[in-house]
């Protein structure tokens, strides 16, 4: 199987490449957006709520501390580069976008 354009392993780090719609109805993964995967996020793209709630979604998601998840770029885009350092376990949305 193919690794999609939008996932990246390095070591103990997982990289993902999202795109992001923030102020929608919940937070949650939606499926492909080009070469990123595309999520929903409920916050406001104002004073970095979004960036938080990404993360924070992405650490429970992937089962490890809010300080494991780093945004690399993209803090003021639609277009994001996220590090989850050492996952604990793979979420089946992640599957799922991966088939």
């Amino acid at each position: 199987m193919t690794t999609p354009p939008w996932l990246e392993h390095r070591d103990e780090e997982l990289r993902l490449r999202l795109h992001v719609q923030p102020r929608s109805d919940r937070t949650e993964i939606i499926g492909r957006h080009g070469d990123r995967l595309k999520m929903r996020l409920k916050a406001v793209p104002e004073g970095g709520a979004a960036n938080s709630e990404l993360c924070a979604f992405l650490a429970k998601a992937f089962g490890v501390p809010r300080a494991q998840v780093t945004l690399l770029a993209g803090p003021g885009s639609r277009d994001k580069t996220v590090s989850i350092l050492r996952p604990a376990r793979t979420p089946e949305w992640l599957a799922v976008a991966s088939g």
